[in-house]
């Protein structure tokens, strides 16, 4: 059987592969070994699977084939944090970074190749999308992080962020099955509660994950509280306007309980007023939530600059009069073209 007509083995589910195995004469209990081979000990290679006779193995080589992502590059900034460029079996690129800290390893993963929704602020939003990243693929990055993490740190990943280039919930099945396969018992074991997956709002996919009574936390990428501006920064919000979003992340949190965490870049003159931090006050109170104050990255395709510090101090003081629980995030990775909004396979 010809390479490129060999299915992906991960793109199987469990029953199938049992299925593939009893139809060959072998006992059913080897797609157990088979899919821990996989997914509990990432392995990259049917030769890995020591306890398969050799008579087995070669009944998958001749059959499947895996294709794991690899690592292409990888850059680490001044601050520690590590950036990686992984290459994927059709030869596209995503990045993923590690951002370490004293206290957690965070693993930011990316759910598309390119992005369709065109933020003006976000260097992915520049590019083009051309496919959606498979469950398996989203799943390799956080293995390949995990080991950077134990590498250059000595200490396990921690948290995951799907932050990184694409629209998670545009990709939702295959976000979801990573998901799935991050957090399982017979996966990676990670807790859900320890990944958060950012959209950029798409109403009816936040209702789908409050159906669905996801475990992982929520954020939306909101940058501004007010629909004009918003839409200025964001075309997506032309289909999803404030009213809509708020609606839907009322929604989710009925059926869920979870939190949600509202992402906010402050922008020089742009978002950075106090009548814009009312806005967004008014606009949050609903919900139990938080506030990620994030500082702008420029990018060389927009004109955008951050705020100036005591704007941002002003800006977070009112919120936190208010009551809101306010973070206010510096960036990692500037140097490196990692921090947040940079990733576009420099």
């Amino acid at each position: 059987m010809d390479i490129e007509t060999k299915k992906d083995i991960r793109k199987l589910s469990f029953d199938a592969v049992k299925a593939f195995m009893v139809e060959h004469g072998e006992k059913p209990f080897r797609a157990k070994q088979v899919h821990e081979w996989l997914w509990k000990k990432s392995a990259k290679d049917f030769e890995q699977m020591t306890n398969l006779s050799v008579k087995t193995r070669e009944l998958l080589k001749a059959n499947f084939s895996i294709n794991p992502i690899t690592v292409d590059k990888w850059q680490q900034s001044n601050d520690g944090t590590v950036k990686s460029a992984f290459k994927l079996y059709d030869g596209h690129l995503v990045e993923g970074v590690l951002i370490p800290t004293e206290s957690r390893m965070t693993a930011c993963i990316s759910s598309q190749v390119g992005c369709s929704l065109s933020c003006k602020f976000c260097a992915t939003g520049y590019m083009d999308r051309k496919r959606n990243l498979d469950a398996a693929e989203i799943y390799d990055q956080v293995v390949a992080i995990a080991q950077q993490a134990e590498e250059y740190f000595n200490m396990p990943l921690s948290n995951i962020v799907y932050m990184g280039m694409g629209e998670p919930l545009l990709n939702f099945k295959q976000m979801m099955e990573s998901i799935e396969l991050i957090t399982s018992p017979n996966g990676l074991g990670m807790s859900p509660r320890r990944i958060t997956v950012s959209t950029a709002g798409i109403a009816k996919m936040i209702k789908k994950l409050g159906d669905e009574e996801v475990k992982f936390r929520l954020a939306l990428s909101l940058h501004a509280a007010n629909d004009e501006k918003r839409a200025q920064i964001m075309p997506i919000n032309e289909q999803n306007n404030l009213e809509v979003l708020r609606e839907a992340l009322k929604y989710y949190f009925q059926k869920t309980k979870n939190m949600v965490t509202y992402e906010y870049i402050v922008f020089h003159n742009f978002n950075d007023s106090l009548k814009d931090a009312e806005e967004l006050y008014r606009f949050t109170k609903h919900l139990p939530c938080k506030v990620n104050i994030i500082e702008y990255n420029p990018i060389s395709e927009a004109n955008f600059v951050n705020t100036v510090e005591d704007k941002l101090d002003t800006f977070a003081e009112y919120l936190t009069r208010k009551g809101v629980n306010v973070n206010v995030r510096r960036s990692r990775g500037k140097d490196i073209d990692a921090a947040c909004g940079q990733l576009a396979n420099k």
